[in-house]
């Protein structure tokens, strides 16, 4: 949302330097478990900023002294592109938790759709720094109950189901 606020980015560089003097007075030890999310939004099942490239976020966000990153990309239209974005500026300490799932999209993904996105996301990101998540959280904001807690859980069970597929597929299982 900072930069859909302000395309220069000021706007969110000095989030992240605000965000960074907090973070400083963790070791790094407990910095490594400390993470950030984000998406587009997903208020009431619409976006805030989904016309907002991740090439324009990425590069400032993985400056954030924090170990690990949740980032939207099951709903991405171009995940490949986020990808090779997320390869050239992450960095080395950094763990990437990839979103497989579409908290918005009422169908239930299937195992193997989450085997290939996460496949996919194997190709430019080191398993050893690679992990899976939702796209946002499914509780529902304010009234709305459009995500049931019988999709919520059929989802989830899919991502894992769908992980365990993948880690034979990468080798890791």
């Amino acid at each position: 949302l900072s930069i859909r606020l302000d395309p220069t980015g000021r706007l969110l560089s000095s989030f992240i330097e605000l965000n960074n003097l907090l973070l400083e007075r963790f070791s790094a030890e407990k910095r490594k478990r400390i993470g950030v999310h984000t998406c587009a939004g997903s208020d009431r099942s619409s976006t805030h900023s989904r016309d907002v490239d991740y090439a324009a976020l990425l590069p400032v966000l993985f400056e954030l002294k924090a170990g690990n990153f949740y980032l939207q990309l099951a709903s991405e239209p171009d995940r490949e592109h986020v990808l090779k974005n997320i390869r050239k500026f992450m960095k080395p300490d950094q763990r990437i938790f990839v979103g497989v799932i579409d908290v918005l999209d009422p169908r239930v993904e299937t195992p193997e759709e989450i085997r290939d996105r996460i496949v996919q996301a194997a190709k430019y990101i080191p398993l050893d720094q690679l992990g899976t998540t939702d796209d946002c959280g499914f509780a529902p904001f304010s009234d709305d109950t459009s995500r049931s807690r019988d999709t919520a859980f059929a989802k989830i069970r899919s991502r894992v189901a769908g992980t365990l597929l993948a880690a034979k597929v990468l080798g890791v299982a």
